[in-house]
Formats: C-alpha cells, sequence, structure tokens
C-alpha cells in the first residue's frame, strides 16, 4: 500500500457491515510457502474491527484448506464453516472460515474464505505485512492507515 493512503477509524465503519472490493495485491505465506495469492479479494468493514479480508477459494494452494466439523452463526453474513489450513505436515486448527451461503447483502463473500493473520507467518496487503487483530474473534488485518482503538482483544469484547 502507499503511505499516501487516508486514514480510516474503525469507528466510522457501518453496522451492518459493509462488504467492499479491495485493489491491493493480496499474498498470504506461511513457513515460507505462498499459500494464497490474490488480486480479486473484498474486505468487509464493520464498526470498532478493523478490516477481515476474504480471499477466492480457488486462489488457494490445493490440499492446504481442510473443511472440519462445527459451524458459527453471525447475525449479519449468516453460517460460518471452517477449515484447518495445512502446510507441509504442519496442521493449523480452524484457522479459515467461510460462508457457503452467506445472508441477503453478503453474496459476494460466496466462494471466498477469511483468515487469522495471528496464525500465518504472513499476511500482506499490497507491499505491507498485516498487524494480526488482537484475539481469535474477528479475525481482521490491521494497516497502517487503519486506526482505532479495535474491539477483540480480550477484555474489549462487552464494549
Amino acid at each position: 500500500m502507499s503511505t499516501d493512503l487516508a486514514k480510516e477509524s474503525v469507528w466510522d465503519y457501518p453496522r451492518p457491515p459493509r462488504v467492499e472490493p479491495v485493489s491491493s495485491y493480496i499474498v498470504v505465506v506461511h513457513n515460507g510457502v505462498t499459500i494464497v495469492s490474490t488480486n480479486a479479494a473484498v474486505r468487509v468493514l464493520e464498526t470498532s474491527h478493523p478490516p477481515t479480508y476474504y480471499l477466492p477459494i480457488k486462489d488457494f494452494i490445493e490440499g492446504v484448506l481442510v473443511p472440519v466439523s462445527g459451524n458459527t452463526v453471525c447475525e449479519f453474513k449468516g453460517t460460518a464453516s471452517y477449515f484447518d489450513l495445512v502446510i507441509a505436515d504442519e496442521r493449523i486448527d480452524r484457522a479459515a472460515w467461510t460462508y457457503d451461503n452467506p445472508s441477503h447483502g453478503f453474496e459476494s463473500l460466496a466462494g471466498k474464505v477469511a483468515l487469522y493473520a495471528s496464525r500465518v507467518e504472513r499476511c500482506q496487503v499490497g507491499d505491507e505485512t498485516v498487524i494480526p487483530q488482537d484475539g481469535d474473534f474477528y479475525g481482521g488485518w490491521i494497516t497502517r492507515n487503519i486506526e482505532g482503538p479495535f474491539k477483540g482483544a480480550p477484555g474489549t469484547l462487552g464494549w
């Protein structure tokens, strides 16, 4: 990302959330392996949360996303199902999720996967390495133009 991007306060993001296309190239690397690279991502913007990036499932390397049992429900996006990430001999439990049949207004999330930046070596938005959001509830990616404070870290879920 260039340094001239406008600052974004997460407190100006909408509720219910909004989905928007991402123009930057996205790369995720773990243990030196590029597990996904794409220029077709979207991000979800919701009040108090850093953006969550959703990447086309077709752009992940084959075999890295392994479906696991269990679901959660988002009041806005619908029912999420989860994946373990398997890279070489390492398995990262429930590190990614998808909405197979997203709710009305979130149809653009179908066929896309989000992942926790904190569980992999590196996530990049453009030329910038992402700072993972504290906690594993929201899975937000923090870039230098995103300003908080952010909900999601221990002790903040009751805000």
